[in-house]
């Protein structure tokens, strides 16, 4: 039943098995998760169904500047961490501490998710992420050792419908699941007939992507020879530049020297910047370069100007431990920051979380075109209470000499610093959109809002400045978080919001703990909301008969329009009663705007035991 906007659902408990399948869900905990496929026969048959919605990317690449396919080299990360879908399978996330994370998205160009499985497909997380940051994302299709030839032979050997089959596939799969491409990799020998239709199916997959994602790429990992041979080659050369011609790029293998790059400039002609040379970060083999000497491979490969690929950085992770990742992370890629050039983000509304994206604990709270009127918000939390730390943000602007903040004029091509005063209150029109400027909330954090006025200026740089009220020679010791910053376009916020229309549930299910007798819930909740509106969806449970009834309390966060609710604890109904518990859907809208509970999504669910209910099931 539906009522004003209100889905009433009355279920039976029941614990007859209603097993999901196990590809797209977790065998214990019915949690959504990323997959792959590992056979030619799963890769043909594959056909998208309701239950792959989860894994879909929600988020469109952003525009960037420059864009990907200008002629400057770019730099390529591939991903490699034990094989993959560890943590990062769980879609809805992982209550892990200390998982393997990338932050430096503004050195790279091209993320590549890389597995031995024979087709990787890059979880959602990582291509939502990716593409937030404008970079593309490439899935993997690999074949190795006995079986790989086996499964060479019997696509790529026989008729040109077949490999045909396989091209249209992986096209339709990076179509469906929306990233950017796939880095091919035959790393086993193949038969005569096999290796004289590989650069023909090369080609054939290279067009049917290009028509199934505009922009997407095709790249051939530097293994196999022209002649079915493998042997690594370290460079691009007449033996297997065949499949470079095929392709939208090559990544050559680790091994090169210097000598490797001065002949291939001569053989990649225009096209250096689609060779992609091989940076092994673990320094297997005799290699140039790796761990915190990457730089010096890194070097000698601009120096002859062709991208790079830099292969396994998580390194850091695996080889040095997880206890200062985030410092040799950092360390990392500080050492080679001067060798990437960065792109940027050229949209606006802009936001900018520094929540790390691990734990069990929910977090609820470049140039660019600027316009007329600026809004800015800036959360942070000063961990002791010390009056005299003051915090301020500072921006600066890049004009050619018409740029105008407020009453101050830019000087020509030069950088002018600003630091807006923070507003006591927002304007009757911004204050029933924005809320919490100016406040405290009760944990600590503190919101500041800004407002600019602007002609003519390009936003360069965004600054936090913390400086002491009372100058002194003492040392004082303290910790500022930073929870998030916002650059929004003062007039594009609207206060007619859209809402979220009535809840849908399905895949229901029961537990009872055997030790426990603690009744728990599992559902999938859907609703529909422009994507290009909201950047998340929060859900929220409530019930008379939970822990804090008069609360709301955080389930998670959704980045599409559907969210699974795993081992909810509710209560068992009565004997002749029925209990409820109610769900929400709350939009984060681009712009932070907040939305007022009477637009949520609200579904409420009246449970009872089969003998006491004469209601049907859904």
């Amino acid at each position: 039943m539906e009522s004003q906007g209100t889905t009433i659902l009355h279920e039976t408990v029941s614990y007859v098995p209603y097993p999901l399948p196990a590809r797209q869900f977790d065998r214990n905990t019915t949690e959504p998760i990323s997959f792959y496929l590992s056979s030619l026969e799963e890769l043909l048959a594959w056909k998208p169904t309701s239950d792959d919605d989860f894994n879909v990317a929600t988020m469109p690449l952003a525009n960037r500047e420059p864009p990907l396919h200008s002629k400057r080299p770019r730099t390529l990360v591939c991903h490699d961490m034990k094989n993959g879908y560890l943590e990062d399978r769980f879609i809805q996330g992982s209550a892990s501490r200390d998982p393997y994370v990338f932050y430096h998205w503004q050195y790279i160009d091209i993320f590549v998710y890389f597995s031995h499985h024979l087709v990787t497909i890059p979880p959602v997380t990582w291509a939502n992420a990716a593409h937030r940051n404008g970079v593309s994302v490439l899935g993997t299709f690999i074949t190795e050792w006995t079986s790989g030839g086996q499964l060479c032979e019997a696509f790529l050997a026989g008729e040109a419908a077949t490999y045909h089959a396989v091209a249209v596939q992986l096209g339709r799969i990076a179509h469906f699941y929306r990233f950017d491409g796939w880095l091919v990799n035959i790393e086993n020998t193949l038969s005569e007939a096999a290796a004289r239709n590989l650069p023909l199916f090369l080609r054939d997959l290279r067009e049917q992507l290009h028509q199934d994602v505009p922009g997407g790429l095709v790249l051939w990992y530097d293994s196999v020879l022209q002649s079915g041979e493998l042997q690594w080659q370290n460079e691009l050369n007449e033996k297997n530049r065949v499949f470079f011609d095929a392709c939208d790029g090559l990544f050559t293998n680790y091994n090169w020297k210097e000598e490797h790059l001065e002949r291939m400039e001569a053989q990649a002609g225009e096209r250096l910047a689609d060779v992609y040379v091989g940076i092994d970060v673990f320094a297997r083999g005799e290699v140039v370069g790796g761990g915190f000497e990457t730089d010096k491979a890194l070097r000698l490969i601009r120096k002859h100007g062709f991208s790079a690929a830099i292969f396994a950085p998580g390194w850091v992770y695996e080889h040095l431990g997880k206890e200062n990742f985030l410092h040799n992370e950092n360390r990392f890629w500080g050492l080679l920051a001067e060798l990437l050039p960065t792109h940027s983000i050229s949209t606006l509304p802009f936001s900018t979380c520094f929540c790390l994206g691990m734990g069990t604990g929910r977090f609820s709270a470049g140039q660019l075109p600027a316009p007329p009127k600026l809004f800015l918000s800036l959360l942070y939390k000063l961990e002791e209470k010390l009056p005299e730390v003051a915090v301020a943000l500072e921006l600066t602007t890049q004009d050619s000499g018409s740029c105008h903040v407020g009453n101050v004029t830019g000087l020509p091509g030069l950088v002018t610093r600003h630091q807006p005063q923070p507003l006591p209150t927002l304007p009757p029109h911004l204050s029933g959109l924005l809320s919490g400027c100016g406040r405290r909330s009760t944990a600590g954090w503190m919101r500041r809002c800004y407002k600019l006025e602007l002609r003519d200026c390009a936003l360069h740089e965004l600054s936090l400045i913390l400086s002491r009220h009372q100058p002194g020679l003492q040392e004082r010791r303290f910790s500022c978080r930073l929870g998030e910053i916002q650059v929004l376009d003062a007039d594009g916020l609207h206060s007619s919001l859209r809402p979220v229309p009535s809840l849908q549930a399905s895949q229901v299910l029961w537990h009872k703990d055997p030790g426990t007798d603690q009744l728990s819930l599992s559902l999938t909740l859907h609703w529909s909301y422009p994507h290009s509106q909201a950047r998340c969806f929060r859900i929220h449970c409530q019930g008379q008969e939970l822990p804090q009834p008069a609360q709301l309390q955080l389930l998670g966060v959704a980045h599409a329009t559907l969210y699974r609710v795993v081992g909810l604890a509710v209560p068992e109904p009565p004997p002749k009663g029925s209990c409820r518990v109610e769900f929400f859907v709350e939009p984060v809208l681009n712009e932070g705007v907040a939305v007022d509970q009477s637009r949520w999504g609200r579904l409420v669910l009246v449970y009872s035991n089969p003998a006491s209910t004469s209601t049907y099931s859904m």
